[in-house]
């Protein structure tokens, strides 16, 4: 057994990719073996097709009920939703567990990431919230966390120009990490502990965001109040990352960026800087982008940026006041139907 003593509840959210949850069930396992008190919830999000039928088959024929079980939603409002889901059941129980760990469906856990991450919470109580670090299918390090996004970073993002981010590197959202614990601003909420009391001084993840930049929000919110972030490269998942949206995929086709993610990016901005801000934010990227859409014209170099990217960035901009109560529904609605592809992005 662990040493630790912690109790972990790690939820895992499911919406039409329950092989995917299996495989990540059976990583799992020897964890779960090693840990004295650990048990795995999967949420799944209204699938609406065989995944509740395929995942029970699968924890009751390979012996996994004793520490694993499924959680119907009654309907899939996003990540944010199916993980409070499953938090807010957990925080009513008679015992609720110390930590949360989240792990995405896509996410296979490597040897010792459980007892990793739980350990390193127990010696440091001053951290509320960890991540650890992620593996690309391949089997390369992907060894990132990440800055809060700002002005000065939509900048770095729209050029993207090597000489533009070495000028902005301090500033830029994506952090290469060493082989050593460090405290950061944000962690990929495709593998992030949290310790139960964090979970209660911040409360529920915002459900506003469909999907995408809720843990950003989430960590915003914690150093908000004073709770450390850390980022553990000891404790290691494979992530597939980005197989259906194309925003996080790495791929010779990028493909379009979902609405959500322009949805959930607005919403990040102007909820917590306020919509002039917001509206800065989306000025500088898009000049940004305008200026490196220059740069690559003139040196006749191709842009590989996403289909449709300036547009549909445009579309969905703060810069137009009224585009969040007139389209608000209409966006939720977009979301919805876009939720078939959420299963394996992050």
């Amino acid at each position: 057994m662990s040493k630790a003593s912690s109790s972990v509840l790690v939820v895992i959210v499911n919406y039409r990719t329950p092989e995917l949850v299996v495989d990540s069930l059976r990583s799992l396992q020897p964890e779960i073996t090693n840990h004295s008190d650990a048990s795995v919830v999967v949420v799944d999000n209204a699938s609406g097709d065989h995944s509740v039928d395929h995942l029970t088959n699968a924890i009751a024929s390979n012996g996994w009920d004793s520490w694993a079980s499924l959680l119907p939603s009654p309907t899939n409002g996003g990540f944010a939703y199916g993980n409070n889901h499953a938090i807010n059941a957990a925080m009513e129980s008679a015992t609720p567990p110390d930590l949360f760990w989240l792990l995405n469906p896509d996410t296979v856990v490597r040897p010792g990431a459980l007892s990793a991450l739980t350990d390193f919470m127990e010696a440091n109580s001053n951290v509320g919230i960890c991540g650890g670090g992620i593996e690309l299918p391949d089997g390369q390090d992907w060894p990132f966390a990440f800055r809060f996004p700002g002005i000065l970073s939509e900048v770095e993002r729209g050029f993207r120009f090597s000489m533009i981010s070495r000028l902005l590197a301090r500033w830029a959202v994506c952090m290469p990490m060493g082989k050593e614990p460090a405290r950061v601003d944000w962690v990929s909420g495709c593998t992030m502990m949290i310790r139960r009391e964090t979970a209660e001084q911040i409360g529920a993840m915002d459900e506003g965001y469909f999907l995408y930049y809720e843990e950003t929000d989430y960590c915003l919110q914690a150093r908000r109040l004073g709770i450390e972030c850390w980022y553990l490269p000891a404790s290691k998942v494979m992530h597939i990352a980005g197989q259906s949206t194309g925003v996080t995929k790495n791929s010779s086709e990028p493909q379009r960026v979902p609405a959500y993610w322009f949805e959930s990016r607005r919403r990040y901005f102007a909820k917590n800087y306020g919509r002039v801000y917001a509206a800065l934010a989306d000025t500088a990227w898009m000049v940004s982008y305008c200026l490196g859409g220059l740069r690559l014209w003139l040196q006749r170099k191709p842009r590989t940026s996403a289909p449709k990217l300036f547009t549909d960035f445009a579309r969905h901009s703060s810069l137009w006041s009224s585009h969040n109560t007139r389209n608000s529904q209409r966006h939720r609605q977009t979301n919805r139907e876009e939720s078939r592809e959420i299963s394996t992005v992050r």
